[in-house]
């Protein structure tokens, strides 16, 4: 698994060059005028990993294939979405489809590009935004929730279940917050509010597009937003769209001549993705061999055989074992066979929490 990031903000923001830098295409069109963007634009994105190429080097690989995750760049919201205002409700329901909201906000100052409300100032904008989604969630659950109790009155389990977790949701929202701060009680519960699939409950990571100048270490505008998402137990990066864009057309060692000309260690893709792997708890194991090594996706805190499954399905239902080696043990010890030599190569059952890094190869029985 990778993840989708659903790419949202207000018009004249620069999430359209920013979707264009990071998925290195021109899918999305980024004019300087509201709602250029007329059908979500989905960018399919490498995840860079220096451990993968160390891993396939060692390993001899013929092939090397990085996860990936995607990028929707979905049209700007503006005030009144939830009633359709702008190009709406249409836009809102794309934002369901992903697992976290990569929410784009204009810290820099630029004469020359429209702002909608004719001033910068990202933590209205951001609030503009969130108060849409939240109008849109409320709308939603004040229907289904008395629905839900009516059906729990009569004895309908999973109706209690809906009506107590969603119910806790509506209460949010009414008082102005997010359906994110809900506390399901059980596994049930929780299960209940994922599919419910709330515009609010999706995880935020905030990126603060600044100017050139700006990109190693933000200002005062990104400060705010920081604080904003500590606040919420959100994540917050700085990046410059505008720096993005040129690194389009470089090859890998201009790129890291060119960032470090910036005081820059990495690009802008790198702190996103980053970001939205510590927001959503996911981590990356690996399999290697003389035909591939690859990079796999998981949740932290998952068992081998969940892991085994982001591979195949039978992976996990044939689980037997899995054969593990650290990531720092097989590049100290020069793979596979300087790992068993060295009885760094461990065999691993069903109740194994996989860590970041692991090298792994699985054992099945379908």
């Amino acid at each position: 698994m990778g993840f989708r990031c659903g790419i949202v903000g207000l018009p004249n923001v620069g999430k359209s060059t920013l979707f264009n830098a990071l998925t290195e295409t021109q899918a999305a069109q980024a004019a300087n005028y509201p709602f250029c963007t007329i059908e979500p634009n989905v960018g399919q994105v490498s995840v860079p990993d220096e451990r993968l190429d160390k891993i396939a080097a060692i390993a001899q690989s013929a092939k090397v294939i990085p996860t990936q995750l995607a990028f929707v760049d979905i049209a700007g919201l503006v005030k009144g979405a939830s009633q359709g205002e702008g190009l709406g409700n249409q836009f809102l329901g794309n934002i369901r489809e992903v697992d976290a909201i990569v929410h784009v906000l204009r810290c820099f100052e630029d004469d020359d590009i429209q702002h909608v409300a004719n001033k910068v100032d990202p933590i209205t904008d951001a609030e503009v935004v969130e108060t849409e989604l939240m109008l849109s969630d409320l709308e939603s659950l004040e229907k289904r929730v008395p629905a839900a109790e009516k059906r729990a009155t009569a004895g309908d389990k999973e109706s209690k279940i809906i009506a107590s977790v969603l119910g806790q949701a509506l209460q949010l929202l009414r008082d102005g917050k997010p359906a994110r701060l809900t506390e399901p009680n059980d596994e049930e519960e929780a299960r209940v509010l994922r599919q419910a699939q709330l515009l609010t409950a999706k995880p935020v990571l905030y990126v603060c597009n600044v100017g050139e100048e700006d990109a190693a270490k933000g200002n005062a505008f990104s400060e705010l937003v920081f604080k904003k998402a500590e606040a919420e137990g959100a994540q917050a990066v700085v990046v410059s769209a505008a720096i993005e864009s040129e690194l389009v057309a470089m090859d890998a060692e201009d790129r890291a001549e060119y960032l470090a000309e910036l005081g820059l260690e990495e690009s802008g893709l790198s702190r996103v993705i980053k970001a939205g792997y510590k927001l959503l708890g996911l981590n990356t194991f690996f399999t290697a061999g003389p035909k591939e090594a690859r990079a796999w996706t998981f949740p932290e805190g998952a068992k081998a055989p969940q892991a085994a499954g982001e591979i195949h399905t039978d992976f996990e239902k044939g689980f037997i074992r899995a054969e593990t080696i650290a990531y720092e043990d097989f590049v100290a010890l020069n793979g596979e066979s300087g790992a068993r030599e060295a009885g760094k190569l461990r065999q691993e059952g069903k109740e194994y929490l996989v860590q970041d890094g692991d090298v792994m190869l699985f054992k099945f029985n379908v």
